[in-house]
C-alpha cells in the first residue's frame, strides 16, 4: 500500500490524499527494491518523499515527464506515451480484470465515475468477451437470474 499525500488537487482545495494498493505483484517487488538498493544511495533516509532527487529533494513533474520521454525516445516508441498514459493503463487493465469500479475511482483519486470511465480503454478481445457475457442469455435462450428471458 502506498499512501499518496499530495495528489491531483481540484483548483482552491489541498491536494487529496489515499492509499494505492498495489495489485500487481511485479510493482510492488520494484518499488522494495527501489527502496532497499536505490533511495538509501541518496543520503536522505529522513525525507518524507518516496522518489528523491540526487541532491535529496523531492523528484517534480517536470523531472519525471523528461526522463520518461528520454526513455521513450531511445526506445522508440510513440511521443504520444506520457507518465500519463501509464495512469490510463493502469485503470484499463484493473477493469478487464474485473476489479470493482468504485474501487478503480478510489485508487486513481477520482472523485466521480465519470472521470474513470473516460481512463477506461478495453482491447477489442475484452469488449467481445464482456458483450458475449451480456448477450449469452438472450441467444440462448436461457433465464436470468430475475426469472425473465431478458
Amino acid at each position: 500500500m502506498l499512501h499518496v499525500r499530495y495528489g491531483k488537487a481540484v483548483r482552491g482545495q489541498p491536494p487529496r490524499r489515499r492509499n494505492v494498493a498495489s495489485v500487481m505483484p511485479w510493482a510492488v517487488e520494484a518499488v522494495s527494491d527501489y527502496v532497499e538498493n536505490i533511495r538509501p544511495r541518496f543520503g536522505c533516509g529522513e525525507h518524507p518523499a518516496l522518489w528523491v532527487t540526487e541532491r535529496g529533494g523531492r523528484i517534480k513533474p517536470a523531472e519525471i515527464n523528461a526522463r520518461f520521454a528520454a526513455y521513450r525516445d531511445a526506445l522508440r516508441l510513440p511521443a504520444v506515451l506520457t507518465p500519463h498514459s501509464l495512469r490510463h493503463s493502469y485503470v484499463t487493465h484493473l477493469t478487464e480484470d474485473g476489479v470493482d469500479r468504485r474501487f478503480i475511482q478510489e485508487q486513481v483519486g477520482h472523485r466521480c465515475d465519470t472521470s474513470t470511465a473516460i481512463y477506461t480503454h478495453v482491447s477489442g478481445d475484452f469488449m467481445n468477451t464482456a458483450l458475449r457475457k451480456a448477450l449469452a442469455p438472450a441467444l440462448t435462450g436461457r433465464r436470468t437470474e430475475d426469472g425473465s428471458g431478458q
